[in-house]
C-alpha cells in the first residue's frame, strides 16, 4: 500500500529537507566511492605495470638456469598471480606465496576467463575459483605466448566496503540529527503561521450572522518582509474590513429594529381607534345602507388583521432587542391540549390527533409565548393543508430536553422554500391573497420565541409528510 505524502506544511518542509539531504549524502557517497575505486584501481594497474611481468615471464619456459629450477619471485608482492597462455590454452598458472611460487588449480571456467583477457596492457577483472577476484594485465611473451600478471582485488574491495560502512553510519547519524533539528527549527519558524491559523479559526467560530460581534485583536509582530508576516498583515486588513461591515450591519439592524418597534407601538393606538369607530358605527340603531355596512365590516376586519400584524411586529422587535421573557413552571401538556382545542374549533374539517405522555411535561418558560408558538404551528398546518388532513401533535421528554412535534400528511413544503420558512414575510404560496393567507410572520415568531427560551426549531418535509420539531432545554 502506498503511503501518503505528509499533509501538514511542517511535515512537508521537514520531509523535503531530509529528502534533499539524503539525496546529497547519496551523491557524495557514490562520488567518493567511485573516486576512491578509480584511484585504487589506477594504483593497482601502475603496480602491475611496474612489476614488469617478471613473475609471469619466468613461467615462459619449463626450466630456468637457476639451481632450484623455480620461477623468478624476486620483488613480487605477496599473492601475485602469473599465468602463461600458449596456442589458446593455459600452460602454467602460479601464485607468489611466502617468496615462493605455488601452483594454482584452474577450472574450465577459470581457463575460459583467462583466455578472454585482452592483450592491451590494461587491467582487467577476473574471478578465479581458487583465489577470488584479481586484477590482471596481459602482455605478449618472446615465444609468441601470452603472459598474465595479476594482483588480488580483496584489499581494494575491503577498503571500499569499509568506506561505504563509514559513510552509511555518518550519513545516517547526520540524517537523524538533521531531522530532529530541522523539525524543531521548522516548528519555531512556523509559530507565526500557527497564530494566524488560530486567529482565523477563532473568527470562524464567531456568530457572525447574528447580533453584535466582538472581533479579536489584530495579530502582532507581522513582519511584512516574511511570507508569514504578509499573510498576517492581509488577515488583519481583512478582519478590519469584516469588523467594519459587521458594525455597519448591526447599526442598520438596530435602526430597523427601533423603527419597527416604534412604528408598531405608534400604530397600535390609531388602529385600535379605527376598529373601535367601525364597531360603534355597526351598532348604530338606525338604518344603515347595505353598501355602508359592508364597507364598515371590511374596515373592522382589516383593522383586526392590522392589529394582529402590529402585535406580531412589536413582539419580534422586543425579542430581537433581547427583552427578557417570563420564567415559570409551565405545564406543556396542558398548554398543548388547550392549543389543540383552539385549533380544532378553528379548523373542524381537519383531523387533530394527540400523542402525549401519561405524566405532565413541565418546562421553564413563558406560558403565554409558548402557547403562541404552538398555536402558530397549528394554525400554519391548518392554513396550508387541505380539509381532511391529519395533524398530529406529539410530546416527549428525556434527559436531553423536551421535544414537541407537529406533523401532518399534507402536500408538503417545496424543497427550495424549506431553508427560508422561518424567515419573516416568507409565504408558502406567493399567489395567495393577503386576505386569505398569513402575514408570513407566524413561523418567524415561533423561531424567535423558542430561541429566546434557549431551544431550537427545524422542519423536515416531503410530499405526504411535514414535521415541525421544537426542542426546549431541560
Amino acid at each position: 500500500m502506498r503511503r501518503p505524502w505528509p499533509r501538514t506544511l511542517r511535515c512537508q518542509l521537514t520531509a523535503g529537507l531530509l529528502l534533499l539531504l539524503a539525496l546529497a549524502c547519496a551523491a557524495v557517497g557514490v562520488t567518493t566511492v567511485l573516486a576512491l575505486k578509480g584511484f585504487l584501481m589506477g594504483r593497482l594497474d601502475e603496480q602491475l605495470v611496474a612489476s614488469g611481468g617478471r613473475f609471469a615471464a619466468s613461467l615462459e619456459h619449463e626450466s630456468t638456469p637457476d639451481a632450484d629450477n623455480r620461477p623468478d619471485t624476486r620483488g613480487q608482492a605477496e599473492a601475485t598471480f602469473g599465468a602463461r597462455l600458449l596456442n589458446g590454452s593455459v600452460t602454467r598458472a602460479a601464485m607468489v606465496d611466502d617468496a615462493t611460487d605455488r601452483p594454482v588449480p584452474l577450472t574450465r571456467e577459470d581457463r575460459r576467463a583467462l583466455l578472454g583477457v585482452a592483450v592491451d596492457g590494461r587491467g582487467h577483472r577476473v574471478r578465479l575459483s581458487a583465489l577470488g577476484a584479481y586484477r590482471v594485465v596481459a602482455t605478449r611473451g618472446d615465444d609468441g605466448d601470452i603472459l598474465l600478471t595479476g594482483l588480488p582485488l580483496h584489499p581494494v574491495e575491503e577498503t571500499l566496503h569499509r568506506l561505504e560502512a563509514v559513510e552509511a553510519l555518518v550519513f545516517g547519524v547526520a540524517l537523524v540529527a538533521t531531522g530532529v533539528a530541522g523539525a524543531v527549527w521548522v516548528r519555531i519558524s512556523l509559530r507565526p503561521l500557527q497564530r494566524v491559523t488560530a486567529q482565523a479559526a477563532g473568527v470562524a467560530r464567531l456568530p457572525l450572522a447574528n447580533g453584535e460581534v466582538a472581533m479579536p485583536r489584530p495579530l502582532a509582530d507581522t513582519d511584512p518582509r516574511t511570507e508569514v508576516g504578509q499573510v498576517g498583515t492581509a488577515l488583519n486588513h481583512m478582519l478590519g474590513h469584516v469588523e467594519d461591515a459587521l458594525l455597519r450591519r448591526h447599526a442598520s439592524e438596530e435602526r430597523l429594529r427601533h423603527f419597527a418597534a416604534d412604528a408598531s407601538h405608534e400604530l397600535r393606538t390609531p388602529v385600535a381607534n379605527i376598529r373601535g369607530h367601525a364597531e360603534l358605527a355597526l351598532r348604530h340603531p338606525g338604518l344603515v345602507p347595505g353598501a355602508v355596512r359592508h364597507a364598515l365590516e371590511r374596515v373592522e376586519s382589516e383593522s383586526r388583521r392590522m392589529t394582529r400584524l402590529v402585535d406580531d411586529l412589536l413582539l419580534l422587535a422586543r425579542l430581537d432587542a433581547g427583552r427578557p421573557l417570563e420564567h415559570e413552571r409551565v405545564d406543556l401538556t396542558l398548554l398543548v391540549l388547550n392549543a389543540t382545542d383552539d385549533a380544532r374549533v378553528a379548523g373542524p374539517e381537519h383531523q387533530w390527533l394527540l400523542d402525549l405522555p401519561e405524566q405532565p411535561v413541565m418546562v421553564s418558560g413563558d406560558a403565554h409565548r409558548l402557547h403562541q408558538a404552538v398555536g402558530n404551528l397549528l394554525a400554519n398546518a391548518r392554513t396550508h393543508t387541505p380539509p381532511g388532513t391529519e395533524v398530529t401533535v406529539a410530546l416527549t421528554q428525556d434527559g436531553t430536553g423536551t421535544r414537541l412535534t407537529v406533523s401532518d400528511n399534507g402536500p408538503g413544503i417545496p424543497e427550495e422554500l424549506q431553508p427560508e420558512v422561518f424567515t419573516r414575510f416568507v409565504r408558502a404560496d406567493q399567489a395567495r391573497a393577503r386576505s386569505t393567507g398569513g402575514t408570513g410572520l407566524g413561523l418567524a415568531i415561533v423561531r424567535a420565541v423558542i430561541g429566546a427560551h434557549g431551544g431550537t426549531v427545524h422542519v423536515t418535509s416531503r410530499p405526504g409528510h411535514t414535521a415541525f420539531v421544537l426542542i426546549l432545554p431541560g
